[in-house]
């Protein structure tokens, strides 16, 4: 995908993804927006752009606002917008490198990506199982629930699967990622099998739309859409559904907290860095690496709070 033109389309694009991948709140978006179009308004009164904008361009207007008196939880907070919003154009190919990368801001607690625990995960996959006007309905929603959860693609990866890809029972699936880099992820059992079901359905209803004058869907979940297939957002509000039916906070719930889910089981089963990496479509293994970090962050919880020598005052930490 070709970078957007202007520094408008740069953050709606941004902001789009934030919303459907990440579940970001209406706050958290209009938040990242307000920041992006300061830093986008000062740089544009040096004539640039965010595609042509370097380091020194980035620290030069962090010094700025500094210069403003503005908080430290505010300069922080657009530091990171500003290192998000390129972090995405790396991946979405939009520009070679990342000019924010390596600058360190005013300081603020790193927050560990949300996670859900494997009994969350079970009940999420028992709603979908549950979830749906009709039989069609419901064998789709467990296939999204059970792909997302065995290979842990992104929202955008997964409702955009082409179909060709699904066909003749596979081992692994093909994905297209960001940048166009394309890797392979194994199928689990249980998703290979929801895989077949839902296969065996969807290929049922098009052949009764295509007697019916319709064409034939290049997708695995089509949609009557302009996009031809179930969009984010849709797929968004379905998993905040079977929240609520399973019994899990919806606001623990979206469908970056099933990759999450899905990265840090695998590393607490003994699966090495690298191959999550792989599976994630990472391009760098530092940003795998948050992953050690919530692993680390739990072995402690349990040595605190089930060790016989742990201390009163050891376990009253992790509250």
């Amino acid at each position: 995908m070709p970078a957007p033109a202007t520094s408008d389309q740069w953050i709606s694009s941004f902001l789009e993804a934030q919303a459907a991948e990440l579940g970001a709140a209406t706050n958290t978006q209009l938040a990242y927006g307000r920041d992006l179009k300061d830093f986008a308004g000062w740089i544009a009164h040096r004539k640039h752009d965010f595609s042509s904008a370097d380091r020194d361009l980035v620290e030069a207007y962090l010094i700025d606002c500094d210069a403003q008196g503005l908080a430290k939880s505010t300069r922080a907070r657009r530091l990171s917008a500003i290192k998000q919003i390129y972090r995405f154009a790396f991946e979405e190919g939009w520009r070679a490198d990342n000019p924010a990368i390596q600058i360190k801001g005013p300081g603020r607690e790193k927050r560990l990506p949300k996670t859900l625990e494997v009994v969350e995960v079970d009940r999420l996959l028992d709603a979908a199982r549950n979830s749906g006007r009709t039989l069609h309905d419901r064998l789709r929603n467990v296939c999204l629930m059970e792909l997302l959860y065995a290979t842990g693609m992104r929202v955008t990866e997964l409702v955009s699967l082409p179909v060709s890809s699904a066909r003749g029972d596979p081992r692994m699936l093909l994905i297209l990622g960001k940048g166009d880099k394309e890797r392979m992820v194994p199928l689990s059992p249980p998703a290979r099998n929801a895989l077949t079901l839902w296969l065996a359905a969807r290929d049922e209803a098009e052949d009764k739309a295509v007697a019916k004058g319709a064409k034939r869907s290049r997708f695995l979940f089509p949609s009557r859409g302009k996009l031809g297939h179930l969009t984010r957002h849709r797929f968004y509000l379905l998993i905040k559904e079977f929240a609520v039916h399973g019994g899990v906070s919806p606001d623990k719930v979206t469908p970056h907290t099933l990759r999450h889910a899905f990265a840090t089981h695998l590393l607490a089963n003994g699966a090495d860095l690298r191959s999550i990496q792989t599976l994630l479509g990472h391009a760098d293994v530092a940003t795998t690496e948050i992953y050690t970090h919530v692993l680390d962050e739990r072995l402690a919880e349990l040595v605190l709070e089930h060790h016989p020598l742990a201390t009163d005052s050891d376990k009253k930490k992790l509250d």
